[in-house]
């Protein structure tokens, strides 16, 4: 009897080899991890690809650097957890839907939030799927039992969760405090989303007179616009040209406003004419420079990149036309000394790909210092984290001396939405700058808050902002361990054993 030999494929065929066996490990869960097995832990969490089409080479470098760690310590015998999950990247989808809408001559504002939100569980759905079969065409060893998504029930009680205890521990506050503002999508963005970029530009020289007619001073910008803001003239009171004119006035030229001069020690003698406009409302080292010397915020900026009231003749044009007409009115009035070629770096919205503006707005912040100050204290005792190459532990040293308060809210609708309750007026129910609120768990506990505090008949409102992204990212490595509840799975495997990631996720996620 002749023995039947199966008909081999000459080659090797990945797509049916590779489909078989990834069936097989998950059917049959191969890599789920189990708290209660007991040896020593091995956990990480995949750093969440965001749900805004499909991974790229970095993912899959990444994605394979982590496989080769996770492969190597379960083959030692090591308690072995790897979590896969998604992020619902506020910013970055909801962009691209605001995009899809123009195309279909529509805005967020005639669909509605709520349509608005059905379309982006659909991209996330669709967007989503891609990237999870994307993971498994790599054949990735993860524990797809706990697959999770940032906007998932047990993540997002986590991000209330954190959200009410840093309130109400004095750690989230909000305040006016100027903010990197994104005219395109217009909302506040982080650092992070800010990319520097090199430009052929101008500096434009222009002279403000003293207003007891001695004379003037020339200063130089790069934003003449701004100068529709200025609320001082700034000299180093070093500088033997101009300390003399420290106390006096000038005259702000097109607007006629009286602004003072100060002496500031920021000011660099050697840059343009040694004299600095000052405008606090759209500058950070300008807004810095207010608080030193009491100057007032005039913005006159409105959320779209065109100027308003504050802007005088100007109001209503686009920043950038703004800016031409201001220069042509300074010339007319023979305050434009000259335009020199200057080549400079300008910050770019990541997202919406037109220049950042500084904005005073009124937003949610994390108080960062006493955070900040406590991880140092980790690092400088070499307790935690380790970094491999070690070189980036300054530069994670460096950033957290160097931080200041987080803008955590986020202008949009993708998201989870802030916690907050506004009380706001019967008769138009707008929220403004000062109006009362609270912070709960849930609507409910806001009426029982809001009640004991403003009265039976309040009408209350939820913020309409939704906090950055980053912020679910942050609790990423626990949330997805079941925190704030103590499970098993916490208490096994976190504080997670490795991490490997990019630099904004060193920054935001470490």
């Amino acid at each position: 009897m002749t023995a039947t030999i199966p008909n081999l494929p000459s080659l090797y065929d990945p797509f049916s080899t590779e489909a078989k066996w990834q069936k097989f490990w998950e059917d049959n869960q191969v890599y789920k991890a189990d708290p209660h097995k007991g040896g020593e832990p091995y956990c990480i969490v995949i750093p969440p690809p965001n749900v805004t089409g499909s991974l790229h080479m970095g993912h899959a470098f990444e994605s394979a650097l982590i496989d080769t760690l996770v492969r190597y310590h379960r083959m030692q015998g090591r308690n072995t957890l790897w979590l896969p999950g998604t992020d619902h990247a506020s910013i970055a989808v909801h962009s691209m839907l605001e995009k899809q809408l123009k195309t279909e001559g529509k805005t967020r504002y005639e669909l509605g939030r709520e349509k608005f939100l059905e379309r982006a569980w659909q991209w996330k759905a669709e967007s989503e799927g891609t990237i999870l079969n994307q993971l498994r065409r790599l054949g990735v060893s993860v524990d797809w039992s706990r697959e999770r998504f940032t906007l998932d029930e047990g993540l997002s009680k986590a991000v209330i969760e954190a959200f009410t205890r840093l309130y109400e521990e004095g750690l989230i506050y909000r305040g006016e405090y100027l903010v990197n503002w994104c005219p395109a999508s217009q909302s506040a963005v982080s650092d992070v989303e800010v990319e520097n970029q090199e430009v052929n530009g101008n500096l434009w020289h222009f002279c403000y007179p003293l207003t007891d007619g001695s004379g003037f001073v020339s200063v130089a910008t790069t934003r003449p616009e701004t100068m529709l803001g200025d609320t001082a003239v700034a000299v180093n009171p070093n500088d033997d040209r101009y300390k003399h004119l420290i106390g006096k006035t000038l005259t702000l030229p097109i607007l006629q406003r009286e602004i003072p001069i100060i002496g500031d020690e920021f000011v660099d003698p050697t840059f343009g004419t040694g004299c600095v406009k000052v405008t606090p409302a759209h500058d950070p080292n300008d807004f810095d420079m207010g608080k030193r010397h009491n100057l007032p915020l005039i913005n006159i900026m409105n959320k779209d990149g065109t100027l308003n009231a504050n802007a005088g003749e100007f109001q209503g044009q686009d920043r950038f036309i703004a800016r031409k007409n201001v220069v042509s009115r300074l010339e007319a009035d023979g305050f434009l000394v000259k335009i020199e070629d200057y080549k400079h770096t300008i910050p770019y919205s990541d997202r919406g790909k037109v220049p950042i503006e500084p904005l005073l707005s009124t937003q949610w912040f994390v108080k960062i210092r006493p955070l900040a100050d406590n991880t140092l204290e980790f690092l400088d005792q070499q307790t935690s984290p380790e970094f491999v190459p070690q070189r980036w532990t300054k530069v994670y040293r460096d950033w957290l001396v160097k931080l200041t308060d987080w803008c955590i809210s986020r202008q949009l609708w993708w998201g989870h939405q802030i916690p907050a309750w506004y009380a706001v007026s019967e008769t138009d129910g707008q929220i403004t700058d000062n109006t009362p609120f609270v912070v709960a768990k849930s609507e409910t506990e806001a009426w029982e808050k809001a009640k004991s505090q403003f009265g039976e008949n309040v009408k209350l409102e939820q913020d309409p902002d939704v906090l950055d992204t980053w912020f679910s990212s942050g609790l990423w490595p626990f949330s997805t361990l079941g925190w704030p509840e103590q499970t098993q799975e916490l208490a096994t495997y976190y504080p997670t054993t490795t991490m490997v990631t990019g630099l904004d996720i060193i920054i935001f996620g470490v």
